[in-house]
């Protein structure tokens, strides 16, 4: 069973948070790590997960599937199989039983696929419409 940690923060004036000790310690974050974002704005939320590989490669896969019951789990298993590690998702159907979207912060760090094998792999998967995705660049501080 996983741990729930919560804690309230105040935004500055730069637009900057500090995530407490006590969360930044459970999930090793640390100085100078990368963290990725992914922002829902229908639901006014902001997933933040640590990216724990120095050499991390992160993209945003945007995937677009038919509605159906084990379509998640369809697109997990071939990333997985890609050896994509996802590290953040917001799943939503769009048209209950017709059309569903998934958004991923991935790391492909580990795989020896590169974007475009990805997205074609995807594409493959018979319950997949649309597949986008999007590099990151390291923001240089």
């Amino acid at each position: 069973m996983s741990t729930r940690l919560t804690g309230l923060v105040k935004v500055d004036s730069k637009g900057r948070i500090t995530i407490p000790q006590t969360i930044r310690e459970s999930l090793g974050i640390e100085a100078g790590m990368l963290v990725a974002m992914l922002a829902d704005t229908d639901k006014k939320e902001i997933i933040v997960s640590p990216i724990l590989a120095e050499n991390a490669k992160v993209i945003e896969i945007d995937v677009s599937v038919l509605d159906k019951v084990g379509a998640l789990a369809k697109v997990a298993d071939k990333l997985s199989e890609l050896k994509v590690d996802i590290v953040a998702s917001r799943c939503a159907s769009i048209t209950r039983g017709e059309e569903g979207e998934c958004v991923f912060i991935a790391d492909m760090s580990q795989s020896n696929a590169d974007v475009e094998t990805i997205r074609k792999a995807l594409e493959n998967l018979d319950i997949v419409t649309q597949v986008m995705i999007r590099q990151f660049e390291a923001p240089s501080f």
